[in-house]
């Protein structure tokens, strides 16, 4: 669950960051702000547009949620999938997002204190705009961390302590 709770937020905060990149309808995301935080922001306002459109998404989010708990690597190849057919009818884009992805691992792993400082800021910000998904998420990831303790073997990023 985890890895998909990522893996979502990475390709949107990717088609976020692509569609910034001054192509013809793209929206220019405000300075100093993530990918991210700005498409929270178109969210919260479609949602006090259309509430009822925005529960039906949040409904069928939440459903999706628990098809990949059910079967997680059925999801991760369906992402897959979508990612690489995204790369076939735009290669551009995808090798700008793969080059930026690369120059941000070697960032961090020339100054990993940085990174994992501009991540907590991050999910701190998030956590001040949306408290009750932040305290739902931090319970995922306690069950989820519980999880792996229990049975390492079901977390292979996570290999077990010597």
């Amino acid at each position: 669950m985890l890895k998909f709770l990522v893996a979502m937020t990475c390709c949107m905060t990717w088609a976020a960051t692509v569609a910034a990149q001054g192509l013809p309808g793209a929206t220019v995301r405000a300075e100093g702000r993530s990918g991210h935080d700005a498409m929270s922001s178109r969210m919260q306002d479609r949602c006090k547009e259309n509430p009822q459109q925005c529960e039906e998404m949040k409904a069928k989010i939440a459903a999706r949620r628990e098809q990949c708990k059910a079967d997680p690597q059925k999801c991760r190849e369906e992402m897959k999938a979508q990612q690489e057919e995204r790369c076939k009818a735009n290669p551009q884009r995808c090798e700008e997002m793969k080059a930026r992805i690369k120059e941000r691992q070697a960032r961090c792993q020339a100054d990993p204190q940085k990174c994992r400082d501009e991540r907590k800021a991050r999910f701190e910000a998030r956590c001040k705009q949306d408290p009750q998904g932040c305290e739902e998420m931090k319970a995922r990831v306690k069950a989820r961390d519980e999880q792996c303790k229990a049975d390492p073997a079901k977390c292979p990023q996570h290999p077990p302590a010597n």
